[in-house]
């Protein structure tokens, strides 16, 4: 077949194809020139989630008769001072949005320029594009898209369901609400639904406000705010606590001089950033802005620019890791208020309780677990006394100083069923899970003497051996060396075992033969995904569960206390190695309503 030149439509329909694949895509580029125009509020409006009609107004600057002529032009643009495309300063610049949606639809734009007597008018018909008339509108620029895809009916097949497009157009104005907060934001339906953004003022406080409207109260409560610069770029926002988890990436804004992005660099950043602090899955909460010179990044290799490429990828991971990291160490040991409303929830019961006639509270499976040896001290013996199931009270044998009612873990006053700890603070309590606390401990332990100095070893008396899945064993042999540098030294011995000569000193009289089957349970997985680094970080949340202290070890109060000011001062204590909260806080308030005291 010989070479041709298509005709404008086709090649006009082709754009469109790349650039408005659904309602939310028009949109997108529509509500982008209302902010390039300098809009200070933005009304959109849709019906049949778009497919209908799609009704952008913004009192921006507006256009003269003769630009908006130019508008619907192909590659025609006022985004652009020259030819640089690496200095690109606006949000939309190819100038395809206009002209491919006019090719696709009834497109009609209505503008008013301060210079000019009346507002102008113009029409665009599936590419067939109408003469300028006089219209009315006091200012800004109203842009209407009637029956989109009506020029490509095929297009239309590949929609969604008119409540699925709705909701893709409520997903982007969401986030281009949150990359301007300063500017008001409306979404309507025609079914007489509307959401309202109002503008909110410039700074921290406007952006946690707009974070508040677009991405719910419980972010905003549960956000850790961060202005960091590395030379010349900024990351600033809010990142949820690792407590804050979400079952999908749905709470993640990520924002690049003021475009909303979708970029596997920054996601994968965002997720090395909370590896040790969250579940795998589980996905952050974040609303995190990138400010850095237009030369540093490319906007410009995607149609829909909503992929970047940055100059120093590395500078930019390493600046977003880093960031996370220290705020979510610097909010230690606070965890999430959505965990005290669920426990406030649980407490509550669903209708009136009635306690069973003749029940005995040792039949329960919450009854205390028998005594056991604990950090050194004899057996201890439980309360005598023939009575319901209570805590060990023994805190009360040294009474709380103010300067420990006044930390944020507060003062220890008993251990419950051997497992929680339940600590008195000014205006509140807190329980603590001793197993999970204690495990972060020791994995902070574990990386700071891994950092510093090289983990201590331990010789075993006598060398134990486990015997295993051959794989297995062959794969533990084969991280010899990486196992060695956390002290644990194993050898071959044998088809299908290995042998232990060394451990952590840290971790005490540990179990090895559990500690190294937990290593080969999961070493297949460490060793097929994720980098180096992030593998052996997981060797050692793995010795650290099995060199914390264990649920049902009864604690004296000194040691109780302990516990709790370390967690205060260990990075991350907020949750365990494998992001569980280690630490529930109630307010006396919300104690005090469980009891209908207020």
């Amino acid at each position: 077949m010989a070479v041709r030149q298509l005709p404008e439509g086709v090649a006009n329909r082709i754009a469109a194809g790349e650039v408005i694949e659904r309602p939310a895509a028009a949109v997108k580029e529509l509500v982008e020139n209302a902010l390039d125009a300098g809009a200070t509020r933005i009304d959109v409006l849709i019906e049949a989630g778009g497919r209908r009609l799609i009704r952008v107004a913004d009192d921006g600057c507006g256009m003269v008769r003769a630009d908006l002529s130019l508008c619907v032009e192909r590659h025609a643009t006022s985004k652009l001072d020259d030819e640089d495309l690496l200095d690109i300063r606006t949000l939309g610049f190819r100038g395809e949005a206009l002209p491919s949606i006019g090719a696709v639809s009834r497109l009609t734009l209505t503008t008013r320029h301060a210079d000019e007597p009346h507002a102008w008018s113009l029409t665009v018909d599936a590419g067939r594009k109408g003469e300028c008339r006089p219209a009315a509108l006091a200012a800004g620029t109203r842009v209407e898209i009637a029956d989109l895809f009506n020029a490509t009916p095929a297009r239309l097949k590949f929609l969604k369901s008119d409540r699925a497009e709705a909701a893709a157009v409520a997903e982007v104005v969401k986030r281009l609400a949150l990359a301007h907060p300063t500017v008001a934001f409306s979404l309507a339906d025609a079914d007489g639904t509307t959401r309202h953004f109002p503008a909110q003022a410039f700074g921290e406080a406007g952006l946690l406000a707009r974070i508040a409207d677009v991405a719910g109260r419980d972010f905003a409560q549960n956000a850790l705010p961060i202005d960091v610069w590395r030379g010349e770029v900024r990351l600033f926002g809010f990142a949820g606590l690792p407590t804050f988890g979400k079952a999908t990436a749905a709470s993640q804004f990520l924002f690049v001089n003021g475009r909303p992005i979708r970029d596997r660099l920054v996601l994968g950043a965002i997720r090395g950033a909370y590896a040790d602090a969250m579940p795998r899955d589980r996905h952050p909460a974040v609303a995190l802005f990138l400010d850095l010179d237009p030369h540093e990044v490319d906007v410009n290799v995607h149609p829909a620019k909503t992929e970047v490429r940055f100059r120093d990828s590395g500078l930019v991971r390493g600046l977003i890791v880093g960031a996370i990291r220290e705020a979510i160490a610097a909010a230690s040991p606070a965890t999430a208020t959505t965990i005290a409303a669920a426990t406030l929830g649980a407490f509550r019961p669903a209708g009136p309780a009635v306690p069973a006639v003749g029940w005995d509270w040792r039949a329960s499976p919450s009854r205390p677990l028998e005594p056991v040896r604990g950090f050194g001290e004899g057996p201890q013996a439980a309360f005598a006394m023939d009575i319901a199931p209570s805590a060990d009270a023994r805190a009360a044998e040294a009474p709380p100083t103010g300067d420990d009612l006044d930390r944020p873990l507060g003062a220890a006053r008993a251990q419950v069923h051997g497992t929680y700890i339940l600590s008195q603070t000014r205006d509140g309590l807190v329980i603590v899970d001793q197993h999970a606390a204690h495990e972060r401990l020791v994995y902070e332990r574990l990386k700071r003497q891994m950092a510093e100095s090289g983990i201590a070893r331990q010789a075993l008396l006598i060398p134990i051996v486990v015997e295993l899945d051959p794989a297995d064993a062959t794969r533990l042999i084969e991280r010899a060396d990486d196992l060695a540098a956390f002290g644990l030294v194993l050898e071959a011995f044998g088809p299908g075992a290995v042998i232990v000569r060394e451990t952590p000193a840290m971790l005490g009289d540990v179990d090895a033969e559990a500690l190294v089957r937990d290593i080969a349970e999961h070493l297949a997985e460490w060793d097929s995904t994720g980098p180096l680094e992030r593998r052996l970080m997981a060797v050692a949340a793995t010795m650290a569960c099995h060199g914390s202290v264990r649920a049902g070890r009864l604690l004296r109060p000194a040691e109780m206390n302990a516990l709790l000011r370390e967690m205060e001062a260990t990075p991350g204590s907020a949750q365990c190695n494998h992001g569980r909260p280690t630490s529930v806080t109630l307010s006396l308030a919300d104690v005090e309503r469980l009891f209908g005291r207020r």
